[in-house]
């Protein structure tokens, strides 16, 4: 999954593409480079983000939904029903939900839908993150989301613990450690899993010096490596072409080498 912000304060600076024909460049870019899917956003989750107005968000997203749904499958991701609905109509057949709230919105619609586990919202999420066993409840709160989504007539649903919104570096850590567990409960709802750790803050904390975010595609590159070993089926990233490469390397069977 190829990430294209058509914002202008996400939090990896190069991801930024405010203008519709810059953003959508991007995304043909990440077709090209291989990805299976391109998420378009136009309003920032990053830790205190500005709420964008529904009508901003519309006249950011709808555009380049519309055009690059002409190229590869897009998801919408987005908190508001009403842009919800405008880029499915637009040709978006994935919400990407990172609020919970409009999981009946795709079952109505008949789209694919990402149920994301988070803490809080933007504006709070990051402040004290607090769990007596962060794996249980994000597994708790993914099962019963699973369900109702189920309920709700969706078809193609996909589940993630959501790495960095409302978890410290110990939370993100456990939750990759056991992300096998993720995989699990998904199967029990013939669903996938979802999984976005690209550039994010917590990889910084990780290595021998402080990355900044330009810094962090190989952590990036790590954690995504893990994850697709332990049976993930999606990543979320900045980096397209590099996470297809990777992809490779661990999914070709190796040819026979004579020496």
């Amino acid at each position: 999954m190829g990430v294209v912000n058509v914002t202008p304060d996400s939090f990896f600076p190069a991801s930024r593409t405010i203008a519709t024909d810059e953003a959508i460049a991007r995304g043909r870019a990440h077709f090209l480079d291989g990805a299976d899917v391109v998420d378009v956003g136009g309003e920032s989750t990053r830790p205190g983000a500005t709420p964008v107005p529904e009508r901003e968000e519309l006249a950011r997203v709808v555009p380049v939904v519309r055009q690059l749904a002409l190229e590869g499958p897009v998801s919408i991701d987005t908190q508001k029903e009403s842009v919800a609905r405008a880029a499915v109509a637009a040709g978006a057949s994935v919400l990407n939900d990172v609020s919970s709230t409009l999981v009946d919105v795709a079952g109505e619609l008949g789209v694919g839908y990402v149920a994301m586990h988070r803490q809080g919202d933007s504006s709070t999420m990051q402040d004290r993150p607090t769990y007596e066993n962060v794996v249980v409840e994000v597994s708790d709160y993914l099962r019963r989301l699973a369900e109702r989504a189920r309920r709700a007539g969706v078809d193609r649903l996909w589940l993630d613990p959501g790495i960095g919104f409302g978890k410290t570096v110990a939370h993100n850590l456990a939750l990759l450690a056991n992300c096998d567990y993720f995989v699990e409960l998904a199967r029990e709802y013939q669903a996938g899993v979802v999984i976005g750790t690209s550039r994010k803050r917590f990889l910084e904390q990780l290595g021998r010096d402080p990355l900044g975010v330009d810094e962090r595609l190989e952590g990036s590159l790590a954690s995504e490596a893990w994850v697709m070993v332990q049976g993930v089926s999606m990543v979320r990233v900045h980096d397209v072409r590099a996470a297809v490469q990777l992809r490779e390397l661990l999914t070709r069977p190796l040819e026979a080498v004579t020496p």
